[in-house]
């Protein structure tokens, strides 16, 4: 039997799911009570293992593939989601993809890729979802985005641009669909250690804790936290803000002084 939680009743769907933060968020708006559609492009056991996982908390999950960066995925998604679910509540927006190289030799189709799965498949699926979330008059709608939205990184030139405009997105969104009961929020991380980012680096804890205010990286739970709160009714007033879940790390400018207490 499962237990009431701050979003019992509420449908959620999040995308890029099946594994990471994504993961994360899908399981933790499941402990709060949520109904979970659970989103994944190619990793189709963890996408599995997470919709049952829900499952067990006594939820209802079902599992779409589907690539966000094209329309008819999208569509065919929201069909089925519909078909599944009597309404949507809550949508994550978490699928993104990372590629690194040099500004100068990035190829144009990585350039397309990043930009299709972390910034047209955020639009694609904000336009479905508010159409759905107007008729009932309330909706949230959750992008994760990036500190590399706020600070450029060498080598990131194509994500850089892709969580920038996230921001600026979930802004012009936030105003569009305010009148309509619906927020928009992003949550940004900053050092997550993840699968895909301790590949970044042979010590990826030891590189980022001692960069960090807090004094250590964050994990996956940090952010679906934040991400819980803004789904939930406490943040009913709060829209078209980015949150920086980064233990202080996107705060800080450049200091000469480090040795001086």
């Amino acid at each position: 039997m499962s237990e009431k939680g701050p979003l019992t009743g509420k449908i959620a769907l999040v995308t890029g799911a099946s594994k990471g933060i994504g993961r994360s968020i899908a399981l933790a708006l499941a402990r709060a009570g949520a109904d979970v559609g659970v989103n994944y492009f190619s990793d189709t056991v963890g996408a599995v293992k997470a919709a049952e996982e829900i499952r067990k908390m006594g939820r209802k999950s079902a599992v779409y593939q589907a690539d966000v960066a094209q329309q008819v995925n999208i569509q065919e998604m929201f069909q089925r989601f519909k078909y599944d679910f009597p309404r949507l509540d809550i949508l994550v927006n978490n699928a993104g993809v990372t590629v690194w190289g040099p500004l100068l030799d990035l190829p144009e189709e990585k350039w397309d890729r990043i930009m299709g799965t972390n910034l047209k498949g955020t639009f694609l699926c904000t336009q479905h979802a508010g159409r759905m979330m107007r008729t009932q008059k309330k909706g949230r709608i959750i992008n994760i985005g990036s500190g590399a939205g706020k600070v450029p990184f060498p080598q990131l030139s194509a994500y850089n641009a892709s969580k920038a405009g996230l921001n600026i997105f979930t802004a012009a969104s936030a105003i569009e669909l305010g009148p309509l009961g619906i927020t928009v929020n992003c949550v940004a991380p900053g050092s997550i250690e993840v699968e895909r980012t301790k590949r970044e680096s042979d010590d990826y804890a030891g590189t980022w804790g001692p960069l960090t205010p807090m004094r250590r990286i964050g994990n996956p739970d940090d952010v679906a936290n934040a991400t819980v709160f803004l789904a939930g009714d406490q943040a009913d007033f709060i829209s078209g803000q980015v949150i920086y879940v980064d233990g202080g790390l996107w705060s800080q400018g450049p200091w000469p002084y480090n040795d001086k207490k």
